[in-house]
């Protein structure tokens, strides 16, 4: 087994070295979700609290690591009466991206029950991790199904297996940790709300700290044993903190006054539910705990609020994550009573890591500041570029219903179109095409049944052939790479027109953020276009660069489609198995170069050929319209519509109208 890098010996991650040692402490936090940068020790800090959680007891042989002086009574492996005992250091288990439900919760034991005829569970990760801890790596990645099972056990502290013939439930209480890079797609609201607490880690910018990592990193890569006893009295000196925090934990007080400061804080943070309030009242007693004390103090409640708050102040999904730690301490001040808080003249010097306000996100503060006005109210030109605009505000998103993809696809999981999944309806049972993954049994059964007794069957269990095993078929939904084409050029550079344009995207964006697409943008405008967003799961990302989008000179509609050809060709090599829908944003015009009306149908020409389901939003706009965006979905073998034909109410003819249209084009 390989050394581990020591806990103690991670630089300047203090706030998220804290969040772990608290669910260390009291488990029944929740856990934490480490957000942050690539290369920013995440999962070097997690794999390394392994080693600093006490040895745990559990009953000798049992599968699901059962407590010998509380063994759980419905637990699949007991009775457990006069058990023999065995300590053994507690276990990180990780959950793999690509993990099936099956080895998450555990399933029937196909292998025994045909051949020996008896129903017998084969557990999952879930059970092996209780009492330990169950680490996801890039946790935004995992399916969405799967999540939603882990959190489900992670809040309830047992799992429950209810699926072919199988009636299970066991223990399940481990610390969960997951990792994700924000850049790679967000978590739903309501999912990010299941973890107890929250960190945003980055890379310190100071050199010297910078140097130390360094140091550090090709210290351990030289002789990692040596450098991992360097640090042995450190982590022993946490590991016995730990030990001291948990005797402590049952003994600390919780007073009115305390209670008061945190149900007045998700008060005035807005937050939903009572989960907040909860996690806010163990993390300030295990911060006590911590640090020794019986008694929850003010500093405790902020430093609480710091780590349970962020995550759960998103009222949408482009909303960053942040807490306005000014309005923290102003209500926290009146909020602090003086019946029994220890600490009544408010909250201390809690060190939690200052985030952004909410009024300072993508659209607040500096990053969303306008240039200043003119005669007519509208932010003039930047001086960035001969004809250039400063950027245009969107106008506010509506609700759209779903574009899709025509066929059956067979993609990752999503909520777009229709595909042949993992999970989903089973709609029959097919042979198998190199490994089995999901098993049919009834058709497998049904397969065998008739040669029973040609293969000399004589006990109660099945004689299987490779021939028998039938894989089950299942329909459920994928998700899309939606790649947006805009055209950023001077005859779209009114305000008005452009900010009811970004507003249509951003609805679009919305409705690719609920479907699990991956988003891509390009964009084109006076000479030339460039991929301004490469395909990503960052939905977040794509808002931010069409917020900042400048607009001005010619119209490169041929470039722009160019551009869009080369991103999807690149994609169908990356991730062959996800369709794509592609959506130009225009009003049609093309100029600049030689024949850019003719180039630009022959570009738009090669989507046509390759049956890419496209949709053209109509741009234009005034009296006199040239209709040049209609022609151009022709070229695409698409459909075009208008801006306002985009909303709920008129989109689901469009839907009709994509479907059709690709379907006329694949006859």
């Amino acid at each position: 087994m390989s050394t581990r890098f020591p806990f103690t010996a991670v630089v300047g991650q203090q706030d998220l070295q804290l969040a772990l040692l608290l669910n260390a402490v009291a488990p029944n936090i929740g856990g934490v979700l480490v957000r942050g940068e690539k290369g920013t020790a995440k999962s070097t800090a997690v794999r390394a609290l392994a080693a600093l959680l006490p040895e745990v007891e559990v009953v000798a042989g049992c599968r699901f690591s059962c407590d010998p002086a509380s063994p759980d009574p419905t637990c699949p492996d007991g009775p457990h009466t006069l058990a023999a005992v065995e300590a053994r250091d507690a276990r990180m288990v990780e959950l793999p991206v690509g993990a099936s439900e099956d080895r998450l919760v555990g399933a029937l034991d196909i292998e025994r029950a045909l051949a020996e005829g008896v129903k017998a569970f084969e557990p999952g990760l879930l059970a092996a991790a209780n009492r330990g801890i169950l680490y996801v790596d890039e946790v935004n990645l995992l399916h969405d199904h799967l999540v939603d099972v882990l959190l489900d056990a992670a809040a309830m502290g047992a799992s429950y297996v209810e699926r072919e013939g199988v009636s299970v439930r066991h223990a399940a209480r481990f610390l969960l940790v997951g990792t994700m890079n924000p850049e790679e797609g967000e978590l739903r609201p309501q999912l990010l709300d299941r973890f107890g607490l929250t960190v945003e880690v980055a890379a310190s910018r100071e050199p010297d700290q910078r140097v130390e990592v360094v140091r550090r990193r090709l210290a351990y890569d030289d002789d990692p044993a040596g450098f991992a006893a360097r640090w042995a009295d450190e982590e022993r000196a946490v590991r016995q903190r730990i030990v001291a925090a948990r005797e402590l934990l049952p003994k600390v007080r919780l007073g009115d006054g305390a209670l008061k400061q945190i149900a007045a804080t998700c008060a005035a943070f807005e937050v939903d539910g009572m989960r907040a309030d909860i996690v806010m009242a163990r993390t300030a007693t295990a911060l006590a705990a911590w640090d020794g004390r019986s008694d929850v103090l003010a500093e405790d409640v902020r430093q609480a609020a710091l780590l349970a708050l962020p995550h759960r102040r998103r009222r949408n999904p482009f909303d960053a994550p942040g807490l306005d730690e000014d309005k923290l301490d102003q209500t926290l001040e009146e909020s602090a009573g003086d019946d029994d808080d220890p600490d009544p003249d408010g909250p201390g010097g809690g060190g939690g890591q200052p985030s952004p306000s909410p009024e300072e996100g993508p659209q607040g503060g500096d990053a969303g500041a306008q240039p200043e006005a003119g005669k007519d109210g509208e932010p003039q030109p930047s001086a960035g570029g001969a004809g250039e605009q400063a950027p245009a505000r969107a106008a506010e998103p509506f609700r759209t219903k779903a574009l899709t993809v025509p066929g059956v696809g067979a993609g990752a999981a999503g909520r777009r179109s229709r595909a042949r999944t993992e999970r989903g309806r089973t709609t029959g049972a097919l042979r198998p095409r190199g490994a089995l993954t999901k098993l049919h049994l009834a058709a497998t059964v049904r397969a065998a049944a008739p040669h029973q007794r040609a293969r000399g069957r004589s006990g109660p269990g099945l004689v299987l052939r490779r021939d028998d095993l039938r894989q089950a078929a299942r329909e459920g939904r994928e998700g899309n790479l939606v790649l947006f084409v805009v055209d950023a050029s001077g005859s779209m550079a009114a305000r008005q027109r452009m900010s009811a344009v970004k507003g249509a995207v951003l609805s679009l964006l919305l409705d690719a953020y609920q479907r699990r697409d991956k988003v891509g943008l390009v964009t084109f405008r006076g000479t030339a276009a460039e991929v301004a967003l490469p395909p990503t799961s960052s939905v977040d990302a794509a808002a931010a660069r069409l917020e900042s989008l400048p607009t001005g000179g010619r119209t490169p509609l041929a470039a722009g489609l160019l551009k869009a050809h080369d991103v999807l060709r690149v994609e169908r090599l990356r991730d062959p198995s996800r369709r794509a829908l592609l959506v130009v944003v225009t009003d049609g015009r093309a100029t600049g170069g030689p024949e850019p009306v003719a180039l630009a149908g022959r570009a738009a020409r090669l989507f046509g050929a390759e049956s890419v389901a496209s949709v053209v939003v109509d741009c234009e706009s005034g009296p006199v319209r040239l209709g040049l965006a209609g022609r151009l979905a022709e070229e695409l073998g698409g459909t075009a519509v208008t801006l306002d034909e985009l909303r709920a109410d008129a989109i689901a003819g469009l839907v009709r109208d994509v479907r059709g249209t690709t379907s006329r084009r694949a006859a």
